[in-house]
């Protein structure tokens, strides 16, 4: 569930002195096989707000591409999601800093 502050785009950082004791973490007792990371700035993208669940239609195209893509093809995926970030669909929802980082376990 997504961290809020006093104030809106109040933020915690990693590299902040109280990181420990302000992160949230969670267990989860089997493998992740699909991961990701993001800003606040995309949250409304990737999350359905009401229940604090990714978003399904947003990952999936990432994902299946990431499980899809050839070695040859790796190095384009930056460029790919660096474009998409960047796209008048995507500012069009947003004018907050976009980050989004993305993980699959292949066998």
């Amino acid at each position: 569930m997504p961290m809020s502050g006093e104030y809106a785009n109040m933020t915690s950082f990693v590299t902040d002195e109280d990181a420990v004791a302000v992160l949230a973490t969670k267990m989860y007792p089997d493998p992740a096989l699909r991961v990701s990371a993001f800003s606040d700035g995309i949250q409304r993208l990737a999350m359905t707000m009401a229940s604090n669940t990714p978003h399904e239609p947003f990952f999936e195209p990432f994902f299946s591409g990431m499980t899809k893509v050839t070695a040859e093809q790796e190095n384009l995926l930056q460029g790919m999601l660096v474009k998409f970030l960047g796209s008048e669909a995507v500012n069009e929802r947003t004018d907050d800093d976009k980050t989004l980082a993305l993980a699959v376990w292949l066998p």
